[in-house]
């Protein structure tokens, strides 16, 4: 049966804000504000209501993202609490996909008078979704409210056994769990509880397992590593291809294959061996007939035309079938059932050119990566891929040794170094200087300030230093001067990219969308690649921005790099 919790928020927003409003905080929440954090981190305020938890914490420091799926009480809560610290988003449990999609671990996961509307069968579901959301070290706040429900509002029977054993079956452990307290708003059948979790550790138990896999499981070959590697390099460069369906996230089997193509091409280049004796089962004559195309040929968005569109068509499916035949099935957890379950299909995609595109690559067949696995790889990739790369260097020297060759240390990390675009901006310039020569006028996007050829720049909006990523939605117009001397290298901060949202959606519409179908589709593709948007429907400019703020939030939290806070702009 379905359940409608959130339409009576829906409907009576007015009610519902101003009543939670008129208490404050530290009352409400007496019970866990001992065992908060010490230091502000990310915050997920989930069924946020009015916004008056969000707003306690970002007046602290925290970074907050605010979930509420009742429209008029989200846009309420907002007006009400109009803090840059706080990012509203439209999303329910149990799924919390668009949480999900933003790739942000967090240090407090906050759910006040939430959990009594998830009905039972809802509940373990929903706890194993929170608990990927967790980073190590996080806390999870949940009150539990006892007594009777209301008419116009579902509600089911909460306890806090229920809550400790189902936080402990995803490795959270009970912190505290206090004493029945009376209604604030004086109701004698009502009674508020307080429950935290915590993860010690890595209590989805992925990192013991990613450990595992790249310096203890046998291997007879590199690709246990590279199958790794593939689906890590897709999680810190594409995660948004990734679809979810419960337990697992699913990836398209051919980016798996094209990103398997892309790393090994350099090491059978170099004649490295990845296996003690014989040939790769994948390096096969279409393999061979991409040898003159370089390593980042082979990327979402490339052109294939004639010979190199069959050969890249026929290069992937053999990678595809390799990986499903050897590292898919030998990959294994201590049961030895595998860790990526792998389904190839037979592409149905023909013609004398093909664009490496979402559709082309979901046609080889899908790869199955459980959630709290894909979760570690989008948080760890700093500290996964240089390990897996270390280990590498040690197979690949080993079976030299085996050959009787001597390979140096230097020659296989360079081979495994991931070919990276250069920094390009030579097409959006001739987007830009095609508008100017048309009477167009270009502004720059941090400045407002209308610029000629001469003082244009294209900048990265988040930068290549911290992410090289050439997408058209990250390359703005710039003036020379800022892009240059003042924002340089470093990550712009939350409150100059608000500010610049009005002149950055101006520019993606002059530039991007106006500019002709192929560049209009382009823009989408990528941005429905990286960016943490919707597979389907259309997508306006609130939420295109939105989820560039998603993705600057995740690239301070992953890399902590230093911010540039703006100018005033004329």
């Amino acid at each position: 049966m379905s359940w409608d919790t959130i339409t009576p928020y829906h409907r009576g927003f007015r009610e519902f804000a101003a009543t939670y409003d008129a208490f404050g905080f530290e009352d409400v929440h007496a019970g866990a504000i001992p065992f908060l954090p010490d230091t502000p981190g990310h915050m997920l305020d989930i069924g946020a209501g009015s916004g008056r938890d969000a707003a306690w914490f970002a007046t602290r420091g925290w970074h907050v993202v605010a979930v509420e799926p009742a429209q008029n009480l989200r846009h309420e809560a907002a007006r009400r609490h109009p803090a840059p610290e706080i990012r509203w988003l439209d999303d329910r449990l149990p799924a919390l996909a668009a949480v999900h999609r933003t790739g942000l671990g967090f240090d407090l996961i906050w759910l006040s008078g939430v959990w009594m509307h998830l009905p039972p069968e809802d509940r373990p579901r929903a706890m194993r979704k929170l608990a990927t959301l967790l980073r190590p070290g996080g806390r999870m706040m949940l009150t539990l409210r006892h007594g009777p429900a209301p008419a116009d509002r579902p509600m089911w029977p909460v306890d806090v056994h229920e809550v400790e054993r189902l936080g402990l079956d995803h490795g959270l452990a009970l912190r505290v769990a206090t004493e029945r307290a009376e209604d604030r708003g004086g109701r004698e059948t009502i009674k508020w509880q307080t429950v935290i979790l915590e993860l010690p550790d890595d209590g989805a138990g992925a990192l013991p397992l990613l450990r595992g896999v790249i310096l203890r499981q046998d291997k007879s070959a590199t690709y246990k590593l590279a199958l790794l590697r593939c689906i890590a390099r897709i999680a810190d460069t594409s995660p948004n291809v990734a679809r979810d369906d419960g337990d697992d996230v699913i990836l398209p089997l051919g980016l798996v294959a094209l990103n398997w193509l892309r790393m090994y091409k350099p090491l059978v280049a170099r004649g490295l061996p990845q296996l003690p004796g014989g040939r790769m089962g994948f390096v096969k004559d279409a393999f061979n007939a991409l040898n003159a195309r370089a390593p980042y040929d082979l990327r979402l968005g490339a052109t294939f035309a004639g010979p190199d569109a069959i050969a890249l068509r026929r290069a992937l499916a053999d990678a595809a079938q390799h990986i499903n035949l050897m590292p898919a099935r030998h990959l294994t957890f201590p049961d030895d059932t595998p860790v990526f379950l792998t389904h190839p299909a037979k592409p149905s995609v023909a013609g004398s050119v093909i664009r490496i595109n979402q559709e082309l690559l979901w046609s080889y067949g899908t790869t199955r990566v459980p959630l709290n696995i894909w979760r570690a790889l989008l948080r760890m990739s700093a500290w996964i891929e240089p390990m897996l790369i270390a280990e590498w260097v040690r197979l690949t020297q080993g079976y030299a040794r085996g050959q009787g060759r001597a390979v140096s240390i230097d020659e296989v990390v360079t081979a495994l170094g991931w070919s990276e675009p250069e920094r390009d901006t030579m097409f959006v310039r001739a987007l830009a200087n095609r508008r100017l020569d048309g009477g167009g006028a270009i502004a720059c996007v941090w400045s407002g300030r209308n610029l000629q050829a001469a003082s244009l720049d294209i900048d990265h909006c988040l930068p290549w230093s911290a992410w090289p990523c050439g997408d058209l939605w990250n390359l703005m117009s710039a003036a020379r001067t800022i892009n240059q001397h003042s924002k340089r290298e470093r990550l712009v901060s939350a409150a100059a990219l608000a500010d610049a949202r009005p002149r950055i959606t101006a520019w993606w519409d002059e530039a991007y969308l106006s500019a002709g179908d192929d560049v209009r589709a382009r823009f989408y593709e990528e941005a429905r690649t990286t960016l943490p948007l919707p597979q389907d429907g259309q997508i306006g400019a609130d939420e295109l921005f939105a989820a560039v703020d998603f993705r600057r939030l995740r690239l301070r939290q992953e890399t902590q790099a230093s911010e540039w806070t703006g100018i005033t702009p004329r």
